[in-house]
C-alpha cells in the first residue's frame, strides 16, 4: 500500500498494566470523533476527500466477515489507529462513521444485516460505530469544533481560519447532540471492570455525561492539542467572527457563547485529565479555577467532592514502524532524484497541512528574512514546502501563501535558480520520507500545535543518512521532549532566520550529537510506551482516589419507611451548601420557598425534632429562619443554641478563653490588606477570612500562607483550630464543633428512633463523626436506646465519590429539601385545590 494508510500492529506488543495490586481486567474503549476506517457502500462513488455515513436505521457495531463477503460496505482503514496496550484484552474503538454517499437505488435497500455488518480487525479490537444525523454530524465538526473550538485552543484570534460567518455558537446544539450520541453508544456497550479513554476536543462534554450514567465508570480524557490561558477560555461567539482591526463590526454586537462552564463540568467528569505538556496542565488547572471557581489540591480538582486528577505525558510516534517504513524499497530512487536535481545546494523542507496553526506564511517570511540576512545563500539554499490540503479549505491562506512564494521567487530567483518550490498536495509515503532523508534542515515552526508527527519522523529518517539538524518551534507540544532541536518563536522572523542559517553550517560533529540525543528520546518515547503510561496513569488514580469507596445515593424507599414507622425523630442540618447553595456573596445565601415550606412542615410534626446547625453567626439565623419557632438553631460551629420554641440563645463559649482572636485578628488584617477582594468575618466565638471576591488563585495562595503561619505561630499555643473551608479560613476554639452539639442533642434525646443528618463540608464531618454508632474495629455493642443504625441516614452533599464518613449521598441541595418535601407529604394548599376541583 502506497499511503499513510497502512495500519500496523507491533507483534508481541505486552505492556503490563498491573500497578499497585489493581489489574485491568476488563476493556479498553477507545472514543474517537471518527473510525480509522473508510466504509464504503458497494456500487456508490466515494466523495472525494470525504471521510465515512451509512443509513440512520444502522443499529450496531462490528461482526466478523467471511473472507469472501458478498456484504454491500467495503472497508479500508483511514490511518494509524490507536495501538494496543496488552494482548488479553480487548480494544473497542468507538466513533463516528463519517461521511457515506450511498446511490439513491440502494437507499432502501436491506437494513437488517447491512450497516453493521463492518470487520473485526486482527487481533481483538473492535468498532463500534455512532450514527449521527447529517445536520448534527457537521454542525458539531464543520460548526463548533472547528470555528469556535479550534481556533480558541490554537491562539488564533482575528485569523481568517475557515469561515468568516458572524458567529459559531448557533452550533453548540449540535455539539451537545453529538456528545449525548456517544455517551448513549457507550453506555449501551458499556461493561463492568472497562477503562474508557476519550481522545480530543470534539468530545468535551462526554466525560461528564458518561459520568451521570455509569458513576463508577474509570474513564480518563486525553487532549491531543493545546490548551490556552484562562484569558483565552472566555469562548466568545466566534473568535473569527470578532471584529479585526477596521470592521464596522461593533464588539457589542457579540455576547460570549453559551458552553464556556458547561466544557470544562464535561472535562471535570473524568477522572484524569492528560494534557501534552506541563503548561496546558497549569493552564486548565487556572482555567477551572477562575471560570468555574473550583478548588484545585494536590490531587486535582476539586468538584462537589468528585476530585478529577491533571496530568501530562506526550505522545509519541511508532518509531519501529517508521524505521521500516523508511527502508521501503521505493524511497531510495526518489532519493537519488532529489540529491541530483538540487545538487550543490543546501535542501530546507518543509511538511504542513494548509492551515492558519501551522505557521506556513511565517515560516516563508522567515525564510526571505534569510536571504536578505544572509545574502551569501541566495542560489546556494532552496526550501521544499509540502502543504497538504487542510480539512477545512482556506482560500484566503491558499492565496497568501501563493503570493508570496511567488514574491520570493521573483525577488531572490533568476532564470536558472527558484529558492522555493511549493506543492500543494498529498505526499505518498515514499515520496514523503525521501524527502526527510535527503534534507539538510528541517523547518517546522507552528503557530501553536498539540504534538507534531513530522518532526520525529524526520529524526528517524534521517538516522542513516545526514543526520540534519531540525528548526522546531517553541510553541510545539513536543517541543520540551526535543531540546537539542533549534527552538525558536515563530514570530520573531530574525530568529528564525539566524536559526536557520545556524543548522545550515553546524558542523558534522555537532550534527551527530544533537541526532543522537533526539533520536533516543523519539525511539524511547513512543507510542506504545505512552498508550500503556496512559493507562497506568489512570489505574494509579483509583488507587488513590479509592473508586471502591463510592457512597451510594440515599435510598428513598428505606428512608420514607423508616420514617413514618419513628416515634421520634431527629433532623440535623447544615445551612450553607446544604439547604442553600454557596453563592460568591454570603450574604446573599437566603433560603427558598421550598426549604421554608420543608423545614416548616417537618417542625409542625410533633414527632420531628428539628436542628439547624450551621457555621453562621445568630443574627443570620434569626433574620432569615427564625420565624420557624419550632426549628431549634446552633450558631457559629455550636458556639451559641436556641432550642425549638425559645427565643433565648445559650451561650457554651463564655467559659472559654477567647483572647487569642485580636491576635488573629491582626493576622486576618495583614492578608486582606494584601489580597484585594477578601474581608473579614468576626462572630462571637470564631473569626472567619473570606477570599471568595479575591483572584482565585492568588486567594488560595494567601490562605495557605497564612494557615502555615496560623498553625506553625499561634495555634500549638492557644486552644484553638484552624479550619480550611469553601473560600474561606477559619478560626475557632478547639471545644467547639458541631459534633459536640450533636452529642448534646442525642443526649437530651435518647428516645429517638430515627435521625437524618446533612452536611456538605469538612465542618461537618464531626456531626457524621458523632453519629457512627459503630466505629471500625467494633465487633460487641449494647444497644440501650431504640435506634438502629440503619436509621441512621448520615449524607452528604456531593459527589459519589466525596471522601466522607458520611453513609448517603445526594448531589445538590435541592435534593435534600425534596427528600424532605416527600417525607411530610404533599402540601394540604394541593389538597385543597385538589378538592375543589
Amino acid at each position: 500500500m502506497d499511503s499513510f494508510s497502512e495500519p500496523y500492529t507491533r507483534e508481541g506488543d505486552d505492556v503490563s498494566l498491573d500497578r499497585n495490586g489493581i489489574t485491568l481486567s476488563g476493556r479498553i474503549i477507545h472514543v474517537v470523533h471518527s473510525l480509522p476506517l473508510t466504509a464504503t457502500y458497494e456500487g456508490s462513488k466515494q466523495r472525494p476527500g470525504a471521510p465515512p455515513t451509512p443509513p440512520l436505521e444502522a443499529e450496531d457495531a462490528v461482526k466478523e466477515t467471511p473472507a469472501k463477503s458478498t456484504l454491500p460496505w467495503t472497508l479500508q482503514p483511514r490511518f494509524v489507529a490507536l495501538c494496543r496496550y496488552q494482548s488479553t484484552n480487548e480494544q473497542v474503538i468507538v466513533g463516528w462513521t463519517g461521511d457515506i454517499l450511498a446511490p439513491s437505488a440502494a437507499t432502501n435497500t436491506g437494513t437488517t444485516n447491512t450497516d453493521h455488518d463492518m470487520e473485526k480487525t486482527p487481533g481483538k479490537t473492535t468498532y463500534v460505530p455512532v450514527w449521527l444525523d447529517d445536520k448534527v454530524a457537521h454542525g458539531h465538526y464543520d460548526g463548533y469544533c472547528k470555528q469556535t473550538l479550534w481556533p480558541m485552543f490554537h491562539y488564533l484570534l482575528w485569523q481568517d481560519v475557515a469561515t468568516e460567518s458572524a458567529s459559531a455558537d448557533q452550533h453548540y446544539p449540535q455539539y451537545e447532540a453529538a456528545n449525548a450520541a456517544f455517551a448513549r453508544r457507550i453506555v449501551e456497550i458499556y461493561q463492568p471492570g472497562d477503562l474508557i479513554w476519550v481522545h480530543d476536543y470534539h468530545l468535551l462534554l462526554l466525560p461528564r455525561l458518561v459520568r451521570d450514567s455509569i458513576p463508577e465508570a474509570v474513564l480518563g480524557l486525553f487532549m491531543h492539542t493545546p490548551f490556552p490561558t484562562s484569558e483565552l477560555f472566555p469562548l466568545p461567539s466566534s473568535f473569527i467572527g470578532y471584529p479585526a482591526p477596521g470592521s464596522r463590526t461593533s464588539y457589542a454586537d457579540h455576547d460570549v457563547t453559551v458552553g464556556r462552564k458547561e466544557v470544562l463540568d464535561g472535562m471535570l467528569g473524568a477522572n484524569l485529565v492528560c494534557f501534552q505538556t506541563y503548561s496546558y496542565v497549569r493552564h486548565f488547572i487556572s482555567t477551572c479555577i477562575r471560570v468555574c471557581g473550583y478548588e484545585a489540591n494536590s490531587r486535582g480538582i476539586d468538584v462537589d467532592g468528585h476530585v478529577t486528577a491533571v496530568m501530562h505525558c506526550p505522545v509519541g510516534i511508532d518509531a519501529e514502524r517508521v524505521a521500516r517504513d523508511v527502508q521501503r524499497p521505493g524511497i531510495q530512487p526518489k532519493l537519488e532524484a532529489l540529491t541530483n536535481l538540487y545538487e550543490g545546494k543546501k535542501i530546507i523542507v518543509g511538511r504542513d497541512k494548509l492551515d492558519v496553526v501551522k505557521g506556513v506564511v511565517q515560516k516563508l517570511r522567515a525564510f526571505e528574512k534569510l536571504l536578505q540576512d544572509y545574502p551569501e545563500w541566495i542560489g546556494n539554499v532552496v526550501m521544499i514546502q509540502v502543504t497538504s490540503p487542510a480539512l477545512t479549505d482556506s482560500p484566503k491562506l491558499e492565496r497568501m501563501v501563493s503570493e508570496l512564494v511567488a514574491h520570493i521567487n521573483g525577488e531572490y530567483g533568476s532564470l536558472d535558480f527558484i529558492p522555493v518550490h511549493h506543492y500543494h498536495q498529498a505526499l505518498k509515503k515514499d515520496e514523503f520520507y525521501a524527502l526527510l532523508s535527503v534534507a539538510d534542515l528541517a523547518v517546522i515552526t507552528p503557530l501553536r500545535d498539540g504534538m507534531n508527527t513530522t518532526s520525529m519522523e524526520f529524526v528517524i529518517a534521517q538516522d542513516k543518512t545526514k543526520k540534519s539538524p531540525s528548526v522546531l518551534s517553541e510553541f510545539m507540544g513536543i517541543s520540551k521532549n526535543m531540546e537539542e532541536a533549534l527552538l525558536v518563536n515563530p514570530w520573531d522572523l530574525g530568529g528564525v532566520a539566524a536559526a536557520i542559517n545556524k543548522g545550515l553550517l553546524m558542523s558534522p560533529a555537532e550534527k551527530a550529537q544533537r541526532h543522537e540525543k533526539l533520536y533516543k528520546v523519539v525511539t524511547t518515547h513512543t507510542s506504545h510506551s505512552w498508550a500503556a503510561v496512559l493507562a497506568k496513569m489512570l489505574l494509579e488514580q483509583m488507587g488513590i482516589q479509592g473508586l471502591a469507596r463510592q457512597t451510594p445515593y440515599i435510598p428513598k424507599d428505606q428512608l420514607e419507611g423508616l420514617y413514618h414507622k419513628a416515634a421520634k425523630r431527629l433532623f440535623l442540618f447544615d445551612y450553607d451548601g446544604t439547604l442553600a447553595p454557596i453563592v460568591k456573596t454570603p450574604s446573599m445565601a437566603t433560603p427558598s420557598e421550598a426549604t421554608l415550606e420543608a423545614l416548616e412542615r417537618l417542625s409542625a410534626d410533633p414527632k420531628n425534632l428539628v436542628y439547624i446547625i450551621s457555621g453562621r453567626d445568630g443574627e443570620f439565623l434569626e433574620q432569615h429562619l427564625g420565624h420557624l419557632s419550632n426549628v431549634g438553631f446552633s450558631a457559629e460551629h455550636g458556639g451559641f443554641v436556641r432550642a425549638p420554641g425559645s427565643k433565648e440563645w445559650t451561650n457554651f463559649t463564655e467559659s472559654l478563653d477567647m483572647s487569642w482572636m485580636s491576635e488573629v485578628e491582626e493576622i486576618f488584617r495583614y492578608y486582606t490588606e494584601r489580597t484585594t477582594g477578601s474581608h473579614i468575618e468576626v462572630k462571637k466565638s470564631s473569626i472567619t477570612w473570606h477570599y471568595r471576591g479575591a483572584d482565585p488563585e492568588w486567594g488560595l495562595f494567601q490562605c495557605r500562607q497564612c494557615q502555615d503561619l496560623l498553625e506553625n505561630n499561634l495555634a500549638h499555643k492557644r486552644p484553638i483550630e484552624v479550619l480550611v473551608g469553601k473560600k474561606n479560613l477559619e478560626v475557632r476554639p478547639i471545644a467547639v464543633n458541631k459534633g459536640e452539639i450533636v452529642k448534646r442533642i442525642l443526649y437530651l434525646n435518647p428516645d429517638a428512633e430515627f435521625i437524618f443528618c446533612a452536611g456538605d463540608d469538612k465542618t461537618d464531618e464531626d456531626m457524621f463523626r458523632a453519629l457512627l454508632l459503630f466505629p471500625s474495629g467494633t465487633t460487641h455493642v449494647k444497644m440501650e436506646a431504640p435506634l438502629s443504625s440503619d436509621a441512621v441516614f448520615t449524607t452528604a452533599v456531593g459527589h459519589s465519590s466525596k471522601r466522607t464518613l458520611a453513609s448517603w449521598h445526594v448531589t445538590t441541595p435541592q435534593e435534600i429539601v425534596e427528600h424532605m418535601l416527600d417525607l411530610v407529604g404533599p402540601s394540604p394548599n394541593i389538597d385543597s385545590e385538589k378538592s375543589n376541583l
